[in-house]
C-alpha cells in the first residue's frame, strides 16, 4: 500500500507563519513601545502598465487576494495606503472582508505616515501598502536594521514588523 503525503496549501502556511509572529509578539510584548503595535508592510500587487497611476494587472488581483485570504485573520485593525490606485486595490479585499476603511496618504509622505503609525496602539495590527522605493524606507523608520530592497518585478514580500523601545525591531521578512 502506498501512503499519500498530504502538502499543506500555501495560504495555510502563511497563516500558519502569522500565528508564529503573533507568538513571538506575544512573548516579548511588555517590551514593545508603548505606541506601536505589529506592523505589516507589502508593496501594491503586480501592475497593469507602467503609468504613473496604473490599476492592478489579473494577476495584481490575484495577489490581493491572496493577501486578503492570509492576513484576515491577523486582527489588522488600521490599513495605510499611498493615494494610488494600485495600493488601494491591494488592500481592497482585506478592507472589505475586515469593514475596514484605508486611510490614503502620498507616497512620498513619511511624516504623515508615521505620525499615524504612532498613534496605535499595541494592541493594534496595520497594514501599510506602499511602493518598491517607499517599503524600504517605511521598514527603516519602524527600526528594521536589515539592509532591504525590492526588485522592480518583485510583489511577494510580505514584511512583520514589531517595533521595540530603544532597540531594533523584531523583522520577519516573508513570501506570499
Amino acid at each position: 500500500m502506498s501512503k499519500s503525503t498530504h502538502r499543506p496549501g500555501l495560504a495555510w502556511v502563511m497563516k500558519r507563519l502569522v500565528a508564529s509572529a503573533f507568538a513571538l509578539w506575544l512573548l516579548i510584548a511588555p517590551t514593545v513601545a508603548a505606541a506601536q503595535g505589529v506592523v505589516f508592510v507589502v508593496r501594491h500587487a503586480e501592475r497593469a502598465d507602467a503609468s504613473a497611476d496604473s490599476l492592478l494587472s489579473t494577476a495584481g488581483h490575484t495577489r490581493a487576494a491572496r493577501l486578503g485570504m492570509i492576513l484576515i485573520g491577523a486582527g489588522i485593525t488600521q490599513i495605510y495606503t499611498t493615494n494610488l490606485r494600485r495600493t488601494v486595490q491591494t488592500a481592497a479585499p482585506l478592507a472589505k472582508a475586515l469593514q475596514l476603511t484605508p486611510t490614503e496618504i502620498p507616497g512620498s509622505d513619511f511624516d504623515a505616515l508615521f505620525t499615524k503609525l504612532h498613534g496605535a496602539t499595541r494592541q493594534d495590527r496595520v497594514l501599510v501598502v506602499g511602493h518598491g522605493n517607499t517599503v524600504p524606507e517605511i521598514l527603516r523608520r519602524l527600526g528594521v536594521t536589515s539592509q532591504v530592497t525590492i526588485g522592480e518585478t518583485e510583489y511577494d514580500n510580505l514584511f512583520i514588523v514589531i517595533p521595540q523601545e530603544g532597540s531594533a525591531a523584531l523583522f520577519v521578512p516573508m513570501k506570499y
